[in-house]
């Protein structure tokens, strides 16, 4: 049995739908609300009205109002979101990712994350400035004589409310060998936290040459509830017959985010089970975006 291409009608009208859908079903207002922790361990998520040199006047979600003094205050920020219903619906904290395709979307500066792909791809990101983020990793593979280090830089010059614009270059190479492998590649990406569209193009480069023609990512997002998000990631590859689809969950809370996905070869025609399982785990710190 073969899946539907991506690149066929009734494939982009499905995309179409879902996401005229999620459009409909969305409140895309975004709000800015402080959290407090207090020094007993106590959590306040809401408004403050104002504050002076020892207290804080707060309005909590509930509409109760609270004059806190500010000695009793262990942590304060702002976190993002959106409404739902008067439930707070925080933002997904891994937004600068689909499965393992980076979004346009960028860390600000000293926002970062520590993620897990297939269990054996360890990755660290960090953003250096607002516009730059520098991250990498290397290979797990148990019993390896040696592993794959890897490099992956990402600037991100276009940032706008619903649009944000990145180049960066994902970089392979095994220690012992003289030339690596990657791409080199621009993504951008529209759309809101209730539900966005990726698209990228990127160069294949090997041994000083460069691939004539790009690869393509089309991705889509779009939030099911409070800390739930559809994910589909897909990948159109030059004079290949075989091109990869996928679909899948993301998990999220305050700080974690955790992924399971189906990758589908389309055209590969492969026998017994024909999807592969993608595993994505990632902690993020430093910051709400």
């Amino acid at each position: 049995m073969k899946l539907i291409s991506i690149s066929s009608p009734i494939f982009l009208l499905f995309l179409f739908i879902t996401t005229s859908i999620a459009f409909a079903q969305s409140d895309s207002t975004q709000v800015r609300i402080n959290r407090i922790e207090l020094t007993d361990g106590s959590i306040l998520i809401g408004e403050i009205l104002s504050e002076d040199d020892i207290s804080i006047r707060f309005k909590t979600k509930s509409g109760t109002e609270l004059t806190i003094k500010k000695a009793q205050i262990k942590k304060r920020e702002v976190i993002s979101g959106k409404m739902v219903q008067g439930e707070l619906w925080q933002n997904d904290p891994n937004y600068t990712r689909l499965l393992f395709t980076p979004t346009g979307r960028a860390l600000k500066s000293g926002q970062g994350y520590f993620s897990v792909y297939e269990i054996f791809f360890p990755f660290v990101a960090v953003g250096i400035t607002d516009y730059l983020t520098l991250a990498g990793g290397f290979s797990l593979f148990p019993g390896a004589e040696s592993q794959v280090l890897y490099l992956a830089p990402k600037i991100t010059p276009v940032q706008l409310k619903n649009f944000d614009l990145a180049g960066g270059i994902l970089y392979m190479r095994v220690p012992e060998e003289d030339e690596g492998v990657g791409i080199i590649y621009s993504v951008g990406t529209y759309g809101n936290e209730s539900v966005s569209f990726t698209l990228g193009l990127g160069f294949a480069f090997a041994g000083g040459e460069v691939a004539d023609k790009p690869v393509f990512a089309l991705g889509l997002e779009a939030r099911i509830s409070k800390s739930t998000k559809f994910i589909s990631e897909n990948w159109l590859i030059p004079d290949s017959d075989v091109q990869l689809v996928s679909a899948g969950i993301r998990f999220f809370g305050e700080n974690l985010a955790a992924d399971f996905a189906l990758i589908y070869p389309a055209g590969a025609d492969p026998e017994g089970f024909p999807f592969v399982p993608w595993i994505g785990f990632a902690y993020n710190f430093g910051g709400k975006n």
